[in-house]
């Protein structure tokens, strides 16, 4: 698989919420950022601990790829992450950078306005 079909495999993985076959596209020394106050983690397990409690309230999420770039090893994605939670759905425009090494996403930063997500996302 190309750089850019093993995050595409990801982020497919991740619409219903498989974490354990999403993770598998993930190399033990990952390191995944997201703009304060999330902060940065290390491997599929930091992945993990990040997205499994946030996407709690999530049934199930549609990343919208709007413009894709692939360059040997990195990968950018600008999409539209929607999360369909119990009573509507909620948008969030990211730019996602990758580095793809040995067949495994080593590098892993989100850009959005965090403030976006967390004024739309459940509190209890």
């Amino acid at each position: 698989m190309t750089p850019l079909e093993i995050v595409k495999a990801f982020m497919k993985a991740m619409e219903p919420l498989d974490y354990d076959t999403a993770l598998r596209h993930v190399a033990e020394t990952c390191e995944y950022t997201n703009p304060p106050p999330i902060g940065t983690v290390t491997g599929p397990a930091g992945v993990r601990a990040v997205l499994e409690p946030f996407f709690a309230p999530t049934l199930e999420n549609e990343f919208r790829i709007l413009r894709e770039l692939a360059a040997g090893h990195l990968v950018v994605l600008e999409r539209l992450d929607r999360h369909r939670l119990a009573d509507k759905w909620v948008e969030l425009p990211v730019t996602g950078v990758f580095e793809v090494h040995h067949g495994k996403i080593t590098y892993w930063r989100d850009y959005f306005d965090a403030a976006t997500i967390l004024a739309q996302w459940p509190t209890g």
